[in-house]
């Protein structure tokens, strides 16, 4: 029988035996020691404070698991999305291709719902690591969790080790924590013990220092934004591990994985050795009392004493709270306590100080930014005497360094430990700089309050430093804010105006984050280290996350060796999305994997709009008012009704020029006869609004009858949850478009005067009670409803 043979059989196998081959050389491509993990991040009910509520876990826990990996291996990763919004993961801190880097829009196409994205990437270094969630305020959701790749040779000495993995932890929904920021509510300073109501200042003596707050727009010294229902380590207000036996060295890998806390880390029984920043290591240093600020990592060796348990204690850094760790059993070895910082100590110190607070958060032309010239204006100001004995200490630093720098120009150094450029040769003049600007040896008066916050006890065990001749592109960024309206931005400019910043090949960027604000700022900058200038010199410490501390500035430097877009930000994250972030551009053509997900929506996330409202129920009126706001507009609903029938009502739109400058246009509408509803006249109105120094709102305004109005308002805490409050208004009518009528007085001239005053007392956040009275209802007392 002759056998028929299919014509397609030869082609076909000689195609089967092609694409085997192929996947026999990717798979021998790839390395042996690949590690494989899956997360799955979905929507849950969660209760970490004593109440359940909506939030996002990773793999169902919150933190999520932790990834462990080998250096020099290969990570892939497998990321899921299970809830019905995008999601994203920034892998922070990691040496990774661009497009993995995880920042949705900028880098990487966000995680849809429903579906599943593949990281992959090279293992170039160890340490301590961490991941969380990009896109918009998830991460104080509970997408987060902890990443640690071991080294390929262990050079410290230790038995074991633990990741304890810091956050904090809101009962509220972020979107409304953010709409209480925006709106200003006093609350979370109220229910934190930390505010400074006027009683406590004029008790203390510190009327003159609030004053001078209060002339520079500011209400006082702040220290953190948010009022928290608990920190948690791994997870828990309270962990305890008991396995760990006396004589055990075990190292710690804490990281500070906090949406909006920064902690003072105190141990008990014998100092710890701290041995790691950010993943890399360090000269090591007998070292207790250690801040570690948002998105930093630090590793600790401790060793388990023969009898009792250590207790670690992280204070959040305004005292407001703390959790505690415990390691092996027996009687507890305390943690030493920590005193709750002295807010209006801080303030009378600051007010001794020749210092201009309130640099402008955004600006009437932020394409001009001018940092040099925003620098000089604001922040620390100077004598002629200081900056002449600090030049002098700077010439004398200079030629030091040169002389340093000439001798260990040739030396090699060994690149063994992390295969990247960051960690290539380097320059050393950025420490005269950073002494220039610190006042080394010249210390400005009242700058000990933040002397406990530097990293001069980091020094990495080699040179950092970048080759002499390599140019340097200098960058001044001014870190800026607005707490009233909750904005924040670098050189007054926020993320949705601002322009990227380039980095240029062959070069090394020097940048000066100069502190204009009353806030500690952490900067992340992603997919680079870049070194930390301090008194080590050319062993000034690597990092990928650095705490800038109030009205200071520190001096960061990195070689151009990337490409792509890379995210740069403040880690609070209600200060990121508020605006405090710049895109560093080594001006590369965008990956086309992300075509269809642009730029913009990242940019404008920053820029969203938030609403809020106020409603009063009164025994003499009711009232009503709405607001709409993103950084620029702003519109308005206000209305007021009197039970002895007077009315008003207003709508308006302003626009913000600068942060306390804007211009508005509107239609009001009330009854022209007092105490009748017979005849309600409505007048449209244009004008400005301006925040003046001492925080009063001053409205002027002319109306399409050319009537001239002016308004302003107060408001004032005088005890822990109390506040008084005015309002005064007076309009001139001169008759210039209507026939005033006769009263026997002056007909060409009417003037109308309109005032109020009370008090309210704070129960919650979302209730008040409150009595005043005003000169159109008469006196009475009732309910305000925030919502």
């Amino acid at each position: 029988m002759k056998r028929i043979i299919n014509p397609l059989i030869l082609p076909m196998a000689i195609v089967s035996l092609l694409v085997i081959g192929m996947y026999n050389a990717s798979a021998q491509e790839l390395p042996s020691d690949t590690a494989t993990f899956s997360l799955t991040i979905r929507k849950d009910m969660v209760s970490k404070a004593g109440k359940s509520v909506p939030a996002m876990t990773v793999n169902g826990g919150i933190p999520g698991p932790t990834l462990t990996f080998q250096e020099g291996g290969y990570a892939v990763i497998y990321v899921t999305n299970e809830m019905d919004v995008e999601t994203s993961v920034h892998w922070h801190g990691i040496l990774l291709p661009n497009f993995f880097d995880g920042v949705p829009y900028l880098t990487t196409p966000p995680i849809l719902p429903g579906e599943t994205q593949k990281y992959e990437f090279p293992l170039k270094q160890a340490g301590t690591y961490w991941y969380h969630s990009h896109t918009m305020l998830q991460e104080q959701s509970g997408v987060y969790g902890s990443f640690v790749i071991e080294p390929k040779e262990k050079t410290l000495d230790y038995d074991s080790e633990l990741v304890i993995l810091l956050s904090d932890w809101t009962n509220q929904k972020p979107g409304n924590v953010m709409r209480n920021l925006k709106r200003g509510n006093e609350w979370y300073t109220i229910k934190k013990g930390t505010s400074t109501p006027l009683n406590q200042v004029i008790g203390r003596g510190a009327l003159g220092a609030q004053l001078n707050f209060w002339k520079q727009r500011m209400e006082g010294a702040d220290i953190a934004d948010i009022y928290y229902d608990a920190f948690l380590n791994n997870g828990q207000e309270t962990s305890h591990y008991p396995d760990f036996a006396p004589g055990e060295k075990v190292r710690l890998r804490f990281i500070n994985g906090s949406a909006s806390s920064q902690f003072w880390l105190t141990f008990g029984g014998e100092d710890p050795l701290l041995v790691s920043a950010d993943g890399l290591d360090i000269e090591p240093i007998s070292r207790n009392k250690t801040f570690i600020a948002i998105a930093e990592t630090y590793d600790f060796i401790v060793t388990l004493p023969e009898s009792g348990k250590i207790e670690i204690s992280a204070m959040a850094q305004d005292g407001s709270g703390k959790t505690n760790v415990y390691l092996g059993e027996g009687d507890i070895l305390a943690a030493p306590e920590l005193p709750r910082p002295d807010k209006i100590g801080m303030m009378m110190k600051m007010a001794k100080m020749d210092m201009k607070m309130g640099a402008p958060a955004m600006k009437a032309k932020p394409s001009e930014e001018n940092p040099k010239a925003m620098m000089d204006k604001w922040g620390m100001q100077m004598d002629k005497e200081g900056m002449q004995k600090m030049d002098m200490k700077q010439k004398g630093q200079s030629s030091a360094m040169d002389s340093e720098m000439n001798d260990s120009r040739d030396k090699p150094m060994d690149h063994s430990k992390m295969d990247h450029s960051a960690m290539d040769h380097g320059k050393s003049q950025a420490m005269d700089q950073q002494n220039t600007m610190e006042g080394k040896g010249h210390k400005m008066p009242g700058m000990e309050m933040f002397s406990e916050y530097n990293y001069d006890y980091l020094k990495s065990p080699e040179k950092t430093n970048f080759p002499a001749d390599e140019p340097v592109n200098e960058v001044l960024l001014n870190l800026t804010g607005n707490m009233w309206r909750y904005i924040w931005s670098m050189n007054g400019v926020p993320l949705s105006e601002a322009d990227k910043i380039k980095v240029e090949g062959g070069k090394v960027t020097r940048i000066t984050l100069n502190n204009l604000t009353m806030m500690h700022h952490p900067m992340h900058l992603h997919g680079h280290f870049f070194r930390v200038i301090n008194e080590n010199g050319d062993y000034s410490p690597l990092k990928h996350t650095v705490n800038v501390p109030p009205m200071q500035k520190i001096t960061i430097e990195f070689e151009g060796t990337e490409e792509g877009d890379w995210f740069f930000h403040c880690h609070v994250l209600y200060h990121m999305m508020g605006g405090m972030a710049r895109v560093f551009s080594y001006n590369s053509p965008r990956d086309p994997r992300l075509k269809g997900f642009p730029l913009k929506k990242l940019i404008n996330e920053s820029d969203e709009y938030f609403s809020w409202g106020t409603a009063e129920i009164a025994s003499h009126f009711v009232g009503l008012n709405l607001v709409s706001s993103n950084i620029r507009n702003q519109f308005n609903v206000n209305v007021e009704y009197g039970f002895n029938k007077n009315f008003e009502a207003e709508l308006s739109y302003e626009r913000y020029i600068y942060d306390y400058f804007r211009v508005f246009a509107g239609l009001n509408m009330e009854n022209e006869i007092p105490e009748s509803m017979d005849d309600i006249g409505a007048s449209a109105v244009v004008g400005i609004r301006f925040l003046t120094p001492f925080l009063f709102n001053l409205d002027v305004r002319l109306d399409h009858k050319l009537r001239t109005e002016l308004r302003i308002d107060r408001e004032i805490m005088i005890f822990p949850r109390t506040s008084i409050f005015g309002s005064y208004e007076y309009q001139m009518d001169f008759g210039w478009t209507n026939s005033l009528p006769e009263t026997g007085e002056d007909s060409s001239y009417k003037g109308e005067t309109t005032w109020s005053a009370g008090a309210s007392y704070m129960i919650s956040r979302n209730f008040s009670i409150m009595g005043s009275y005003d000169n159109r209802f008469g006196a009475g007392g009732g309910l305000s409803l925030r919502f």
